[in-house]
Protein backbone atom coordinates (compact mmCIF):
# COMPACT_ATOMS: atom_id res chain seq x y z
CA UNK A 1 0.00 0.00 0.00
CA UNK A 2 1.72 3.24 -0.68
CA UNK A 3 1.65 5.87 1.56
CA UNK A 4 0.16 9.74 0.94
CA UNK A 5 3.99 10.93 0.69
CA UNK A 6 4.83 8.52 -2.40
CA UNK A 7 1.42 9.56 -4.23
CA UNK A 8 2.74 13.28 -3.49
CA UNK A 9 2.80 15.16 -7.00
CA UNK A 10 3.91 18.70 -6.13
CA UNK A 11 6.42 20.10 -4.38
CA UNK A 12 5.64 21.90 -0.65
CA UNK A 13 7.40 24.99 -1.99
CA UNK A 14 4.94 25.80 -4.90
CA UNK A 15 1.92 24.76 -2.62
CA UNK A 16 3.21 27.86 -0.38
CA UNK A 17 2.67 30.07 -2.69
CA UNK A 18 -0.37 31.60 -5.10
CA UNK A 19 -1.25 32.86 -8.30
CA UNK A 20 -0.33 36.18 -8.70
CA UNK A 21 -3.55 38.13 -7.49
CA UNK A 22 -2.88 41.42 -10.61
CA UNK A 23 -1.88 38.57 -12.89
CA UNK A 24 -5.44 36.71 -12.50
CA UNK A 25 -6.81 39.90 -12.51
CA UNK A 26 -5.24 40.88 -16.07
CA UNK A 27 -6.18 37.07 -17.04
CA UNK A 28 -9.88 37.61 -16.09
CA UNK A 29 -10.13 41.20 -17.39
CA UNK A 30 -8.80 39.72 -20.44
CA UNK A 31 -11.25 36.91 -21.17
CA UNK A 32 -13.66 39.70 -20.63
CA UNK A 33 -12.85 42.27 -23.09
CA UNK A 34 -12.45 39.30 -25.77
CA UNK A 35 -16.21 38.66 -25.20
CA UNK A 36 -16.75 42.49 -25.88
CA UNK A 37 -16.90 43.83 -22.67
CA UNK A 38 -16.33 48.05 -22.41
CA UNK A 39 -13.91 47.83 -20.20
CA UNK A 40 -11.82 50.51 -17.99
CA UNK A 41 -8.85 48.43 -16.56
CA UNK A 42 -7.22 50.26 -13.52
CA UNK A 43 -5.97 46.79 -12.72
CA UNK A 44 -2.12 46.52 -14.05
CA UNK A 45 0.58 48.50 -12.69
CA UNK A 46 1.64 49.51 -16.36
CA UNK A 47 2.18 52.67 -17.97
CA UNK A 48 -0.33 53.92 -21.09
CA UNK A 49 3.07 55.32 -22.49
CA UNK A 50 4.27 53.91 -25.50
CA UNK A 51 8.05 52.72 -25.02
CA UNK A 52 10.03 55.98 -26.34
CA UNK A 53 11.58 56.17 -29.94
CA UNK A 54 14.84 56.07 -29.55
CA UNK A 55 14.81 53.23 -27.45
CA UNK A 56 13.28 51.16 -30.07
CA UNK A 57 15.54 51.94 -32.46
CA UNK A 58 18.08 50.65 -30.47
CA UNK A 59 16.37 47.32 -29.96
CA UNK A 60 15.55 47.74 -33.75
CA UNK A 61 18.78 48.20 -34.80
CA UNK A 62 20.64 45.57 -33.03
CA UNK A 63 18.07 43.03 -34.24
CA UNK A 64 18.98 44.13 -37.95
CA UNK A 65 22.67 43.90 -37.14
CA UNK A 66 21.98 40.39 -36.13
CA UNK A 67 22.87 40.81 -32.45
CA UNK A 68 20.81 38.14 -31.66
CA UNK A 69 22.85 35.77 -29.89
CA UNK A 70 23.54 34.73 -26.03
CA UNK A 71 24.85 36.98 -23.94
CA UNK A 72 26.88 36.53 -20.45
CA UNK A 73 24.59 35.72 -18.05
CA UNK A 74 24.62 39.19 -16.17
CA UNK A 75 24.60 41.68 -19.08
CA UNK A 76 26.61 42.70 -21.83
CA UNK A 77 30.03 44.96 -20.06
CA UNK A 78 28.57 47.96 -21.90
CA UNK A 79 25.10 47.63 -20.22
CA UNK A 80 26.34 47.04 -16.61
CA UNK A 81 28.42 49.83 -17.04
CA UNK A 82 25.39 52.12 -18.05
CA UNK A 83 23.54 50.55 -15.38
CA UNK A 84 26.07 51.83 -12.65
CA UNK A 85 26.60 55.18 -14.48
CA UNK A 86 23.22 56.05 -14.36
CA UNK A 87 22.89 55.36 -10.49
CA UNK A 88 25.55 57.15 -9.55
CA UNK A 89 24.77 60.14 -11.55
CA UNK A 90 21.12 60.51 -10.55
CA UNK A 91 21.79 59.37 -6.41
CA UNK A 92 25.22 59.51 -5.77
CA UNK A 93 26.44 55.53 -5.22
CA UNK A 94 29.03 53.80 -5.87
CA UNK A 95 28.89 50.18 -7.81
CA UNK A 96 31.23 48.82 -9.85
CA UNK A 97 29.54 46.76 -13.39
CA UNK A 98 30.87 43.55 -11.17
CA UNK A 99 28.23 44.37 -8.86
CA UNK A 100 25.36 44.86 -11.48
CA UNK A 101 23.06 42.29 -12.37
CA UNK A 102 20.49 42.41 -15.71
CA UNK A 103 17.62 40.89 -15.62
CA UNK A 104 14.56 39.46 -17.15
CA UNK A 105 12.00 41.84 -15.41
CA UNK A 106 12.95 43.62 -11.60
CA UNK A 107 10.40 40.50 -10.48
CA UNK A 108 13.40 38.29 -11.37
CA UNK A 109 15.87 40.71 -9.52
CA UNK A 110 13.90 40.36 -6.74
CA UNK A 111 13.21 36.49 -6.70
CA UNK A 112 17.14 35.79 -7.19
CA UNK A 113 17.92 38.32 -4.74
CA UNK A 114 15.14 36.27 -2.38
CA UNK A 115 16.32 32.99 -3.08
CA UNK A 116 20.33 33.75 -3.12
CA UNK A 117 19.40 35.27 0.89
CA UNK A 118 16.89 33.80 2.60
CA UNK A 119 16.92 29.86 3.91
CA UNK A 120 14.08 27.82 5.95
CA UNK A 121 13.50 30.16 9.25
CA UNK A 122 15.29 32.63 8.39
CA UNK A 123 12.65 36.34 9.28
CA UNK A 124 11.64 38.44 6.65
CA UNK A 125 10.03 42.03 7.85
CA UNK A 126 7.54 42.90 5.47
CA UNK A 127 5.65 46.02 5.80
CA UNK A 128 1.95 46.28 5.03
CA UNK A 129 0.33 46.76 2.38
CA UNK A 130 2.90 45.15 0.18
CA UNK A 131 3.42 44.67 -3.11
CA UNK A 132 1.60 40.78 -3.43
CA UNK A 133 4.50 38.65 -5.05
CA UNK A 134 7.18 39.68 -1.78
CA UNK A 135 5.48 37.54 0.52
CA UNK A 136 4.99 34.64 -2.19
CA UNK A 137 8.60 34.76 -3.33
CA UNK A 138 9.94 34.77 0.51
CA UNK A 139 7.75 31.50 1.88
CA UNK A 140 8.92 29.78 -1.62
CA UNK A 141 12.26 30.16 -0.77
CA UNK A 142 10.67 29.00 3.21
CA UNK A 143 11.32 32.22 4.86
CA UNK A 144 9.37 33.22 7.81
CA UNK A 145 7.50 36.72 6.85
CA UNK A 146 7.02 39.40 10.15
CA UNK A 147 4.26 41.60 9.31
CA UNK A 148 5.01 45.64 9.38
CA UNK A 149 1.31 46.74 9.77
CA UNK A 150 1.33 50.48 8.98
CA UNK A 151 -1.50 53.09 9.53
CA UNK A 152 -4.04 54.46 6.69
CA UNK A 153 -4.17 57.91 8.77
CA UNK A 154 -0.69 58.32 8.28
CA UNK A 155 -0.38 57.36 4.82
CA UNK A 156 1.40 53.96 5.32
CA UNK A 157 4.39 55.67 6.27
CA UNK A 158 7.21 53.07 7.47
CA UNK A 159 9.77 54.40 9.93
CA UNK A 160 12.73 53.50 11.49
CA UNK A 161 11.39 53.31 14.81
CA UNK A 162 9.27 50.61 13.29
CA UNK A 163 11.65 48.36 11.63
CA UNK A 164 13.70 48.74 14.89
CA UNK A 165 11.06 47.04 16.76
CA UNK A 166 10.40 44.21 14.42
CA UNK A 167 13.88 42.94 14.29
CA UNK A 168 14.86 39.84 16.16
CA UNK A 169 17.58 37.69 16.49
CA UNK A 170 16.43 35.55 13.10
CA UNK A 171 15.84 38.34 11.28
CA UNK A 172 17.55 37.84 7.69
CA UNK A 173 16.57 40.58 5.36
CA UNK A 174 13.85 43.65 5.43
CA UNK A 175 11.96 44.43 2.08
CA UNK A 176 11.07 48.17 1.65
CA UNK A 177 9.21 49.05 -1.53
CA UNK A 178 9.89 53.59 -2.21
CA UNK A 179 7.38 54.47 -3.68
CA UNK A 180 5.45 51.94 -2.47
CA UNK A 181 2.82 49.52 -4.53
CA UNK A 182 -0.09 49.42 -3.72
CA UNK A 183 -0.21 52.47 -1.44
CA UNK A 184 2.08 55.29 -3.33
CA UNK A 185 3.55 55.94 0.49
CA UNK A 186 7.28 57.03 0.20
CA UNK A 187 9.97 56.12 3.31
CA UNK A 188 11.39 59.83 4.31
CA UNK A 189 15.31 60.53 3.23
CA UNK A 190 16.02 60.62 7.26
CA UNK A 191 14.22 57.21 7.52
CA UNK A 192 16.06 55.85 4.77
CA UNK A 193 18.93 56.74 6.07
CA UNK A 194 18.48 55.33 9.78
CA UNK A 195 16.89 52.50 8.24
CA UNK A 196 19.34 51.49 5.81
CA UNK A 197 22.21 51.98 8.65
CA UNK A 198 20.22 50.12 10.88
CA UNK A 199 19.90 47.27 8.78
CA UNK A 200 23.96 47.48 8.09
CA UNK A 201 25.14 47.62 11.77
CA UNK A 202 23.10 44.50 12.49
CA UNK A 203 24.17 42.78 9.82
CA UNK A 204 20.50 42.42 8.21
CA UNK A 205 19.95 42.64 4.30
CA UNK A 206 17.93 45.52 3.46
CA UNK A 207 16.31 44.74 -0.13
CA UNK A 208 14.96 47.88 -1.91
CA UNK A 209 12.45 47.89 -4.64
CA UNK A 210 13.13 50.97 -6.33
CA UNK A 211 11.12 50.66 -9.39
CA UNK A 212 9.03 53.59 -8.95
CA UNK A 213 11.87 55.37 -7.21
CA UNK A 214 11.31 57.68 -9.94
CA UNK A 215 8.05 58.08 -10.05
CA UNK A 216 7.96 60.51 -6.46
CA UNK A 217 5.93 63.98 -6.27
CA UNK A 218 7.37 65.20 -3.02
CA UNK A 219 10.79 66.06 -3.00
CA UNK A 220 13.53 64.81 -5.32
CA UNK A 221 14.22 61.05 -5.87
CA UNK A 222 15.79 59.09 -3.19
CA UNK A 223 17.52 55.73 -3.25
CA UNK A 224 19.12 53.68 -0.29
CA UNK A 225 22.45 52.96 -2.40
CA UNK A 226 23.19 56.87 -1.62
CA UNK A 227 24.44 55.38 1.54
CA UNK A 228 27.89 53.71 0.48
CA UNK A 229 28.77 53.06 3.55
CA UNK A 230 26.17 50.63 4.15
CA UNK A 231 26.72 48.68 0.41
CA UNK A 232 27.70 45.84 2.31
CA UNK A 233 24.14 44.72 3.61
CA UNK A 234 21.89 46.58 0.33
CA UNK A 235 20.54 44.82 -2.35
CA UNK A 236 19.21 48.04 -4.77
CA UNK A 237 16.67 46.22 -6.95
CA UNK A 238 15.61 48.01 -10.34
CA UNK A 239 13.44 47.98 -13.04
CA UNK A 240 13.11 49.90 -16.60
CA UNK A 241 9.71 49.46 -16.82
CA UNK A 242 8.03 51.94 -15.39
CA UNK A 243 10.66 54.60 -15.49
CA UNK A 244 10.60 53.69 -19.49
CA UNK A 245 7.22 52.51 -20.09
CA UNK A 246 9.53 49.31 -21.58
CA UNK A 247 6.85 46.65 -18.71
CA UNK A 248 6.95 44.32 -21.70
CA UNK A 249 10.61 44.03 -22.81
CA UNK A 250 11.05 42.56 -19.41
CA UNK A 251 14.43 44.88 -18.29
CA UNK A 252 15.22 44.93 -14.55
CA UNK A 253 18.28 44.82 -12.48
CA UNK A 254 20.08 44.16 -9.22
CA UNK A 255 23.24 46.09 -7.41
CA UNK A 256 24.78 44.08 -5.01
CA UNK A 257 27.61 43.64 -3.12
CA UNK A 258 29.81 41.46 -5.26
CA UNK A 259 29.52 37.75 -3.99
CA UNK A 260 25.79 38.46 -3.76
CA UNK A 261 26.14 38.96 -7.24
CA UNK A 262 27.65 36.63 -7.90
CA UNK A 263 25.70 34.40 -6.18
CA UNK A 264 22.73 35.75 -8.22
CA UNK A 265 24.43 35.35 -11.49
CA UNK A 266 24.70 31.83 -10.61
CA UNK A 267 21.28 30.91 -9.73
CA UNK A 268 20.17 32.96 -13.33
CA UNK A 269 22.47 30.78 -15.30
CA UNK A 270 20.52 28.09 -14.24
CA UNK A 271 17.10 29.65 -14.89
CA UNK A 272 16.81 32.20 -17.50
CA UNK A 273 20.50 32.53 -18.45
CA UNK A 274 20.90 36.30 -19.78
CA UNK A 275 18.27 39.05 -20.97
CA UNK A 276 17.08 39.02 -24.60
CA UNK A 277 20.10 39.99 -26.60
CA UNK A 278 18.31 43.34 -28.09
CA UNK A 279 16.45 44.43 -24.99
CA UNK A 280 19.99 44.75 -23.66
CA UNK A 281 20.61 47.15 -26.42
CA UNK A 282 17.51 49.09 -25.78
CA UNK A 283 18.14 49.10 -22.08
CA UNK A 284 21.69 50.71 -22.88
CA UNK A 285 19.88 53.50 -24.66
CA UNK A 286 17.23 53.95 -22.09
CA UNK A 287 19.63 54.65 -19.47
CA UNK A 288 22.22 56.46 -21.50
CA UNK A 289 20.16 58.50 -23.79
CA UNK A 290 17.96 61.69 -23.04
CA UNK A 291 15.57 61.62 -19.97
CA UNK A 292 13.34 64.18 -20.50
CA UNK A 293 10.80 61.54 -21.49
CA UNK A 294 10.96 60.53 -17.49
CA UNK A 295 10.45 63.81 -16.27
CA UNK A 296 7.76 64.30 -19.13
CA UNK A 297 5.86 61.17 -17.87
CA UNK A 298 6.16 61.90 -14.50
CA UNK A 299 4.55 65.09 -14.82
CA UNK A 300 1.14 63.17 -16.13
CA UNK A 301 0.95 60.86 -13.50
CA UNK A 302 0.93 63.53 -11.03
CA UNK A 303 -2.20 65.10 -13.28
CA UNK A 304 -3.57 61.79 -13.01
CA UNK A 305 -2.75 61.02 -9.28
CA UNK A 306 -5.02 64.24 -8.65
CA UNK A 307 -7.85 63.64 -11.70
CA UNK A 308 -8.39 60.15 -9.72
CA UNK A 309 -8.10 61.80 -6.21
CA UNK A 310 -10.64 64.23 -7.07
CA UNK A 311 -13.15 61.45 -8.72
CA UNK A 312 -12.72 59.22 -5.42
CA UNK A 313 -13.70 62.39 -3.47
CA UNK A 314 -16.73 62.33 -4.90
CA UNK A 315 -18.27 59.13 -3.86
CA UNK A 316 -19.74 59.08 -0.71
CA UNK A 317 -18.24 56.34 2.28
CA UNK A 318 -14.85 55.54 -0.04
CA UNK A 319 -11.69 57.68 1.65
CA UNK A 320 -8.39 57.48 0.03
CA UNK A 321 -5.03 58.63 1.71
CA UNK A 322 -3.08 61.17 -0.92
CA UNK A 323 -0.05 58.89 -2.57
CA UNK A 324 3.20 60.40 -2.47
CA UNK A 325 4.89 58.04 -5.51
CA UNK A 326 4.04 55.52 -8.10
CA UNK A 327 0.98 55.48 -9.76
CA UNK A 328 -1.61 53.74 -7.47
CA UNK A 329 -4.43 55.00 -4.95
CA UNK A 330 -5.78 52.63 -2.51
CA UNK A 331 -9.15 53.46 -1.68
CA UNK A 332 -10.74 52.34 1.92
CA UNK A 333 -14.72 51.37 0.41
CA UNK A 334 -15.08 49.70 4.12
CA UNK A 335 -18.29 51.37 4.48
CA UNK A 336 -19.83 49.08 1.88
CA UNK A 337 -18.34 45.69 3.36
CA UNK A 338 -20.85 43.46 4.85
CA UNK A 339 -23.69 44.21 2.41
CA UNK A 340 -25.35 41.55 0.59
CA UNK A 341 -23.09 40.37 -2.13
CA UNK A 342 -20.19 42.40 -1.04
CA UNK A 343 -18.67 39.76 2.15
CA UNK A 344 -15.01 41.14 1.35
CA UNK A 345 -13.09 43.70 -1.13
CA UNK A 346 -12.44 40.73 -3.13
CA UNK A 347 -16.18 40.14 -3.95
CA UNK A 348 -17.06 43.96 -3.90
CA UNK A 349 -13.62 44.05 -7.27
CA UNK A 350 -15.51 41.03 -8.45
CA UNK A 351 -19.14 43.20 -8.95
CA UNK A 352 -17.20 46.33 -10.00
CA UNK A 353 -15.86 44.18 -12.80
CA UNK A 354 -18.67 42.56 -13.85
CA UNK A 355 -21.17 45.26 -13.25
CA UNK A 356 -19.68 48.00 -13.68
CA UNK A 357 -16.78 46.92 -16.19
CA UNK A 358 -14.07 48.68 -14.28
CA UNK A 359 -11.02 46.40 -13.29
CA UNK A 360 -9.37 46.77 -9.71
CA UNK A 361 -7.75 44.82 -7.17
CA UNK A 362 -8.84 43.51 -3.76
CA UNK A 363 -6.73 44.60 -1.21
CA UNK A 364 -6.73 41.23 0.11
CA UNK A 365 -3.90 40.62 -2.15
CA UNK A 366 -1.91 43.15 -0.28
CA UNK A 367 -1.91 42.58 3.15
CA UNK A 368 -5.26 44.38 4.17
CA UNK A 369 -8.97 43.83 4.01
CA UNK A 370 -10.65 47.05 3.36
CA UNK A 371 -9.37 48.36 0.15
CA UNK A 372 -9.09 47.92 -3.45
CA UNK A 373 -6.21 49.27 -5.87
CA UNK A 374 -6.57 51.22 -9.07
CA UNK A 375 -3.95 52.47 -11.01
CA UNK A 376 -4.24 55.78 -12.99
CA UNK A 377 -1.46 54.59 -15.50
CA UNK A 378 -4.23 54.90 -18.15
CA UNK A 379 -5.99 57.90 -20.25
CA UNK A 380 -7.03 60.81 -19.10
CA UNK A 381 -10.66 59.47 -20.70
CA UNK A 382 -10.59 56.73 -19.24
CA UNK A 383 -10.00 57.82 -15.71
CA UNK A 384 -13.09 60.35 -16.16
CA UNK A 385 -15.15 57.29 -17.30
CA UNK A 386 -14.21 54.78 -14.67
CA UNK A 387 -14.56 57.45 -11.93
CA UNK A 388 -18.36 58.15 -13.36
CA UNK A 389 -18.98 54.22 -13.13
CA UNK A 390 -17.28 53.95 -9.83
CA UNK A 391 -19.90 56.17 -8.49
CA UNK A 392 -22.84 54.90 -10.06
CA UNK A 393 -21.64 51.57 -8.69
CA UNK A 394 -21.15 52.71 -5.11
CA UNK A 395 -24.31 54.75 -5.08
CA UNK A 396 -26.45 51.96 -6.18
CA UNK A 397 -25.12 49.47 -3.73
Amino acid sequence: MSSPTANKVLTDRIERIELSATMAVTAEAARLKAQGANLVNFGAGEPHFNTPRHIKDAAIAAIEANFTRYTGVAGIPELRKAIVERHASDFGSKYSPEEAVFTTGGKLALFNAIQVLVDHGDEVILPVPYWVSFKDIVQYAGGKLVYLETRESEDFRITAEAIERAITPRTKAIILNSPSNPAGSVVSPADLERIVKLAHARGIYLLLDECYAYLQYAGSPISGGSFTEAKEHLVVLGSLSKTYAMTGWRAGFALAPKAMAAAMVKLQSQSTSSAASFVQKAAIAALSGPQACVAEMRADYLKLRDEVLAGLAKIPGVTCSTPQGAFYVYPNVAAFLGRPGVKNSTELATRLLHEAKVVTVPGEAFGTAEHIRLSYAVSHQDVAEGLTRMKDFFSNL
